[in-house]
């Protein structure tokens, strides 16, 4: 048996080793297009060369599905390394790994739909759908590594406003595409013409597409880019607010932060009265409410009277109400089944605990274990995951009188979350968050989905960490204010509360609806239009130019189907050979 695979892989990589470099570039270009190195621009590049090993005429569409593997492994891997810190290398990598066979999925559908002509198009479709879908499942699905959010520091940001976070991944995705199929059209005229051959012809249909695909791209840019930018400035009439954030600190990083969970109180404790002697010696504005992070109280104020006596001295201290982020116990708790919340309680400095948003979108083998009598079979790891439950309500409390949204750290990722809080009336959005257990990068790529939202709400967020990164943001996305990762601090600022709807607040579920339709109906096209599941795959000739972008590039993949135009493969080998 291994001499079997031996020789499979002696005869079966070499010819492939130069498309195999490829998808791993490309997927590790995307990787950087996040925090924390943030060059927004890998992207467009990544999709480019990822569109170039799927349409190369000898990729077949197990290939697809390989190659998007490869590509989905060189991206998540490490961009997501943070996990190991909670629960060792053996999860970090099998989370990875699932999370790969999305892209495998779109590379096996990419092979598919480039036999349809405007295959740049398609692509970028059947990447949203994608992305839609590892959104979704397992277990409520995983956001982390959604395109879009990697563009926060790029000049496209403001296209989320139109469209929410989908929107611009498909955008970013559409740019790469058709950059791929305009300079394959190029290379193919390039290399047709010369001193001793004709003219080459330049195909409309591969400049014409792709071209108007970039131009609809920048163009709505443009036209969304002023109003965000005046969105950050204020119309001059609308109220303003002082709201401050405390990241207390905890002792030391990792999983047992928890066995200190005093100190981390104590610490948020005297973080706050250290801002309210700042406020009362004239080195800080008097805040109308405070906001402390996730876990801030681990220990249930609701239960335990010391805790909620050490909450009502900060609150008294400062003057103010304070947005706790508390375990609180469930009714149903016991010590076999020790059921809780993840809340954010309003503490009032004279009347105590008031209204509360309980996490609503809970993390899977974090927050909980799905399936916890089998996977605790599988790992010592699993007993540490939690037992919280999901809760519900408007996602909005009050403080002061304002309408707060609240995104409890995982709840930010997904875009139903601060989309409801300002449906029911949020106008200043609160990102409380539990750094503790993991380390800055992780951090880093948190305040990236903070950004997105604040321009596509048109809010103000707020984000508090217990370690950091605490920040304020602007609704252009600019980082007003900020602190150092893992140490005290307190941020106090002068916001403005907002209260109008953009685009992607009223409309964004029905554009992702469209995107995923519009993806499915390609598909469908696609099947169609190659009769796959209807005939037999039929094996054809070589082609003559099969090479022509592979610079020599020469497997042993099976060919294209017979049927297949070169003007869905943009360029790879010439119009109308067979």
């Amino acid at each position: 048996m291994g001499s079997r695979l031996l020789n499979w892989a002696r005869t079966a990589l070499p010819p492939r080793l130069f498309r195999l470099l490829v998808a791993v570039t490309a997927g590790l270009l995307l990787c950087i297009s996040f925090p924390p190195i943030g060059w927004w621009w890998s992207a467009v590049v990544s999709f480019a060369l990822l569109s170039w090993v799927l349409v190369h005429p000898k990729t077949t569409a197990a290939g697809g599905l390989g190659y998007g593997f490869l590509f989905g492994l060189a991206f998540y891997i490490p961009l997501i390394p943070w996990i190991s810190g909670l629960v060792g290398p053996v999860p970090w990598l099998a989370l990875a790994t699932m999370e790969a066979l999305f892209p495998a999925l779109f590379g096996w559908l990419a092979v598919a739909v480039r036999r349809v002509p405007g295959w740049p198009l398609w692509f970028a479709l059947v990447w949203s759908a994608q992305e839609w879908l590892k959104s979704t499942v397992p277990f409520g699905g995983f956001p982390w590594g959604i395109v879009g959010f990697g563009q926060t520091t790029g000049p496209f940001l403001s296209l989320v406003q139109l469209g929410g976070v989908p929107l611009l991944s498909f955008a970013v995705a559409l740019l790469g595409t058709s950059l791929a199929a305009l300079v394959f059209e190029i290379a193919r005229w390039w290399r047709h013409s010369g001193p001793a051959k004709p003219a080459a012809h330049v195909s409309l249909s591969g400049l014409l597409l792709p071209g108007l695909c970039i131009t609809a791209v920048l163009l709505t840019t443009a036209v969304a880019a002023p109003q965000v930018r005046r969105a950050a400035g204020g119309a001059g009439n609308e109220p303003t607010v002082t709201v401050a954030a405390i990241q207390g600190s905890v002792p030391r990083l990792g999983l047992d932060f928890n066995s200190q969970r005093r100190a981390v109180l104590d610490n948020h404790v005297r973080q706050t009265v250290q801002l309210a002697d700042d406020v009362r010696a004239g080195r800080a504005p008097q805040p109308q409410f405070v906001i402390w992070p996730e876990n801030s109280s681990d220990i249930d104020p609701m239960t335990n009277p010391d805790a909620a006596q050490q909450i009502s001295v900060a609150a008294q201290a400062i003057g103010a109400p304070i947005l706790v982020g508390a375990v609180v116990a469930r009714p149903d708790w016991t010590p076999d089944n020790p059921t809780a919340s993840n809340t954010v309680v309003v503490w009032d400095p004279v009347n105590g605990p008031g209204e509360r948003h309980d996490k609503q979108i809970i993390q899977p083998f974090g927050e909980y274990l799905p399936w916890r009598g089998f996977f605790r079979h599988l790992s010592s790891f699993a007993d540490r995951a939690g037992y919280f439950v999901p809760g519900n309500g408007s996602g909005v409390v009050h403080a002061a009188g304002v309408p707060v949204g609240v995104a409890t750290c995982w709840e930010v990722i997904f875009d139903r979350a601060l989309r409801e809080s300002v449906r029911n009336g949020a106008q200043l959005l609160a990102v409380p968050t539990n750094n503790a257990t993991f380390d800055q990068n992780m951090s880093e790529q948190l305040l990236a989905f903070a950004r997105a939202r604040a321009v596509e709400h048109d809010r103000y967020v707020v984000v508090a960490g217990t370690v950091g990164i605490s920040a304020v943001i602007a609704p252009d996305g600019a980082e007003l204010a900020r602190t150092q990762f893992f140490s005290p601090a307190y941020l106090d600022m002068t916001v403005r509360l907002k209260t109008s709807e953009t685009p992607a607040t009223r409309w964004g579920p029905l554009i992702q609806g469209v995107l995923v339709a519009a993806a499915v109906a390609v598909v469908i096209g696609a099947i169609l239009h190659n009769g796959w599941f209807m005939r037999p795959l039929r094996r054809r000739r070589p082609e003559r130019d099969a090479d022509s972008m592979s610079g020599g590039d020469d497997d042993g993949d099976t060919t294209p189907e017979q049927g297949e135009s070169s003007s869905a493969l943009a360029g790879q080998h010439d119009k109308g050979e067979s």
